[in-house]
């Protein structure tokens, strides 16, 4: 039998205000394909279908249709709810579709059902999805004393150990658990969303021990945790600080003997990231950077002053610009001072005006704006004073 463990789809999300839908519809091309080539029996997906707790209609579309493929193509897919989705209508009509071989885990009574199946007709397997748990919400009906994410986690997974004992009472049976959660020793990015303040929301390692293989939700890089507690990461990059993730996902083989192999599978994303740093004359010139060309770019510049129309000249060579910095060089004193700094060294109310103006942009007047400044002075003066 072979699983393709993924997670954090996060259908409908936006990179920096650019839809991500069409990219997201190439990503389950690739994934289709990938269950086709790998023969891949059962899909897991670990939390995060979705980005947000209503999608839009195109997106549960999407959705709809990633789930009809998958099955056509032969898998069957375990879900399991994340912190971005809604529970109750990712897992709308679950027991209904079931029947068509995907199993919804988004309810806190499911914890300990798993999806069943069986291995050479001679062991089963047994997968355990769990659904995101707020503990707030969930700490009184698991029996926790404290509402903390590593204690209703470790609670709900007495309760699939408890069921999975007694499974192994009169059969050979492996198991799998899906979790989506902050677990020590992973690595976070910029695109995720805090599941708790500091290190409250981190779940041990050893929490998971003594399953088959723990396929892990909410971290967006694809990780090894242990060698059967692994992060799959998301499809496609959703912050620039996963400009140097590789994408993809884990594979992972088992017989009547339990886990025989794990590897990874990786995805090219449509259009790949680019961190670009430097003067502005120079990111327009140089040949070393035409790879980001055609590539989403975050720009920092490093000129002394804020260049006039940065963005729009960054865009002529790179259409893809969507996020503009600026970090003046070493040496200019001028541009890192304070507001309250520069109207103490202020001369007259002309200088606190470019100042001001100086502070917002981070480029000086020129002669024309000051002259501008000293007109307005004028004429308001001229309008007090009455004459």
């Amino acid at each position: 039998m072979r699983l393709l463990h993924t997670s954090d789809w996060h259908l409908g999300r936006s990179f920096h205000g650019v839809g991500m839908l069409e990219a997201q519809q190439l990503f389950v091309d690739q994934l289709e394909k990938t269950v086709r080539e790998e023969e891949v029996d059962v899909v897991l997906v670990s939390g995060d279908v979705y980005d947000r707790a209503l999608p839009a209609v195109d997106v549960v579309e999407l959705f709809d249709e990633t789930l009809e493929r998958l099955t056509v193509a032969g898998a069957r897919v375990v879900v399991s709810s994340g912190n971005h989705d809604s529970a109750v209508r990712l897992g709308f009509g679950g027991k209904l579709i079931e029947r068509g071989g995907v199993h919804l885990r988004t309810r806190l009574e499911d914890i300990a059902r798993p999806a069943l199946f069986q291995i050479d007709g001679e062991a089963e397997l047994a997968v355990y999805g769990l659904p995101y748990l707020e503990p707030r919400m969930v700490a009184d009906q698991l029996g926790c004393e404290a509402p903390t994410h590593t204690a209703v986690t470790a609670a709900a997974l007495d309760r699939v150990r408890e069921d999975l004992g007694r499974r192994r009472e009169t059969r050979t049976v492996h198991s799998v658990v899906m979790a989506h959660t902050f677990t020590s020793g992973g690595v976070g990015s910029d695109s995720e969303r805090e599941l708790s303040m500091g290190n409250l929301g981190v779940v041990p390692l050893e929490v998971f021990s003594g399953f088959d293989y723990v396929a892990l939700g909410h971290l967006h890089g694809r990780q090894r945790l242990a060698d059967r507690i692994r992060y799959s990461g998301s499809p496609l990059p959703y912050s620039f600080s996963e400009a140097s993730h590789t994408k993809g996902a884990w594979l992972i083989d088992l017989d009547v003997s339990g886990v025989t192999g794990i590897r990874e599978v990786s995805w090219e994303p449509p259009k790949r990231l680019a961190i670009l740093k430097g003067p502005i004359d120079e990111l327009l010139e140089t040949p070393v950077h035409r790879y980001a060309e055609t590539a989403w770019c975050h720009i920092t510049l490093t000129d002394s002053e804020r260049p006039r129309q940065a963005m729009e000249r960054l865009r002529v060579r790179y259409p893809g610009a969507l996020v503009l910095a600026f970090e003046p060089a070493a040496g200019n004193d001028a541009t890192r001072m304070t507001y309250s700094q520069r109207i103490a060294q202020a001369a007259d109310d002309n200088a606190v005006c470019c100042g001001f103006l100086e502070h917002v942009r981070q480029r000086k007047a020129d002669s024309a704006e000051a002259a501008l400044f000293a007109e307005m002075i004028d004429t308001m003066r001229a309008a007090e004073s009455g004459s």
